[in-house]
């Protein structure tokens, strides 16, 4: 079950009426302000492991290749950090509605599955992402979220929600996100705002996967970043010059990437 420490539901509308929500109300736009307030961090390259849009994944303290795990570029998309205070083990997912309600339980898994040994430590949630748009995209994804976690067994206490209303402001008449990326420190648990100049290994081939099947290339293109429109450029140019998959999978194999000593990603040669 989700316990709301920051009074996540009613940052909509439909619960404003309620007199006793109007306290964590207030405290939820505190937390969401003083989130929005820390200072963004350009996040080494040689420390992180990078989630593109679908992806998700979870380490412990104890990986010494991994220091960060960070994502960004969302709009009506959502960040979402689980951790468990004990283990430290820790999980970030960007989601964009497309399977939430399956795709969280496979956080809560992936996270109570590396604290099995910690009897100290409860589970915490952070979620960011999302903006006002005209489409309520935004606003969907963000209370399938928070359903699909209410409905999960384990007790979960959100710690961060600065989402769609919270995540808001209006740039020149158009309404965009504040924050559009996160990292999270994995040996402390600190999530902060965070951008990411490299998003490898296999940038492309990874992007390339969300934009197969006749989907949008955007929900939201108003309030995409700057360097939006040259990533779909190359994207496009990466699924011409591959028009099917032989060449990328040779023999139907995995590309398999490995951490040098050096902080590089190297892909590793199959037999």
């Amino acid at each position: 079950k989700l316990q709301i420490v920051a009074g996540s539901f009613v940052l909509f509308s439909l619960f404003y009426h309620f007199e006793p929500f109007n306290y964590f109300a207030f405290m939820s736009q505190e937390t969401a302000k003083a989130f929005r307030s820390k200072p963004l961090v350009d996040v080494d390259p040689k420390c992180l492991l990078y989630i593109h849009q679908r992806e998700f994944a979870a380490t412990t303290p104890a990986d010494k290749w991994i220091s960060v795990i960070g994502s960004d570029d969302a709009t009506t998309c959502h960040l979402v950090v689980l951790r468990h205070t004990g283990s430290g083990a820790v999980c970030l997912a960007h989601c964009d509605g497309s399977s939430t309600w399956s795709e969280v339980p496979l956080l809560v898994k992936a996270v109570t599955s590396l604290s099995d040994a910690c009897k100290e430590g409860r589970l915490e949630l952070h979620l960011v992402g999302g903006f006002n748009d005209d489409s309520k995209t935004s606003h969907d994804l963000s209370l399938d979220i928070l359903a699909a976690f209410q409905v999960q067994k384990e007790d979960i206490h959100l710690e961060t929600c600065c989402i769609t209303e919270m995540n808001d402001v209006v740039v020149n008449g158009t309404h965009r996100p504040v924050v559009y990326g996160i990292g999270v420190d994995v040996k402390t648990g600190d999530v902060y705002p965070a951008s990411f100049p490299h998003k490898g290994p296999a940038e492309e081939l990874r992007s390339a996967r969300t934009f197969t099947g006749g989907e949008y290339l955007s929900t939201s293109p108003r309030a995409e970043p700057p360097h939006f429109v040259q990533h779909m450029k190359s994207t496009i140019q990466f699924l011409l010059d591959h028009p099917n998959s032989d060449s990328l999978f040779p023999g139907g194999q995995p590309q398999l990437y490995h951490r040098t000593e050096t902080g590089d990603w190297e892909r590793v040669v199959q037999s």
